[in-house]
C-alpha cells in the first residue's frame, strides 16, 4: 500500500487531466494562427475550443482563446511553448487565475410541427434563446451563455427535431480590474 504523499501518489495526481482556458495575445498578421495550431498538432495536444479575433485595432493585436485538456505538466509545457513563439506578446492561463467569465454563442436549427414545435418554443423561452429565423416548418434559435447551458439546450432540442448546430467556441476573460 502506498502512503499519501509518496512518489507514486504524486505521479498519479499529476496524471489527472484538467481542462484549461488559455488566452494568448498575438500580432495580427498572416500565419500566426497556423503556427499556434501547428504547435498543438505537432505535439499531439488537443484543442477543444478555439476563438480568434482582433481586439486592439490600433496595435494590430489579436486574442486567441484556447480550451485544452491535459495533465498539469502538459498544460505547463503548452504555456511555455506558446510563450516562445515570436509573434506572441503574452500567454495567460485564465483557469489558474480563477473562475474566468466564459461565454459561447450557438445557432440551432429545429424543424418540427404541432406539439414538438410548441415545446421547442417553450424551451427556447425558458433558456432565453432568441428566434432569428422561422417558417411554418422550422426555427433557428440563437443562444448565448456558459457551455454547460448550451449543451443542455442542445440535448433538450434533440428529440424535438434538431437539424443542425453551429457554435462559436469559447470567449473568456479574467475577472477583476487588471489587464491581461
Amino acid at each position: 500500500m502506498t502512503q499519501p504523499g509518496s512518489a507514486y501518489s504524486l505521479d498519479k495526481q499529476e496524471q489527472n487531466p484538467e481542462s484549461h482556458t488559455i488566452s494568448v495575445l498575438v500580432d495580427n498578421e498572416p500565419g500566426v494562427l497556423a503556427r499556434v495550431i501547428g504547435l498543438f498538432s505537432g505535439r499531439g495536444y488537443n484543442i477543444e475550443s478555439l476563438t480568434v479575433s482582433e481586439t486592439e485595432h490600433e496595435a494590430h493585436l489579436s486574442r486567441i482563446t484556447i480550451v485544452t485538456t491535459g495533465t498539469p505538466m502538459v498544460i505547463e509545457q503548452i504555456k511555455h511553448q506558446l510563450d516562445r513563439l515570436v509573434p506572441i506578446h503574452s500567454v495567460t492561463d485564465l483557469t489558474v487565475l480563477g473562475q474566468p467569465i466564459e461565454r459561447e454563442l450557438a445557432l440551432l436549427k429545429v424543424a418540427g410541427t404541432g406539439e414538438k414545435r410548441v415545446e421547442a418554443l417553450g424551451l427556447a423561452e425558458a433558456f432565453h434563446a432568441e428566434i432569428i429565423d422561422s417558417s411554418t416548418e422550422h426555427f433557428v434559435f440563437e443562444i448565448t451563455g456558459e457551455q454547460s447551458r448550451i449543451e443542455e439546450f442542445i440535448a433538450l432540442m434533440q428529440p424535438l427535431g434538431l437539424v443542425e448546430v453551429c457554435r462559436t467556441g469559447l470567449a473568456a476573460i479574467a475577472r477583476g480590474a487588471e489587464r491581461m
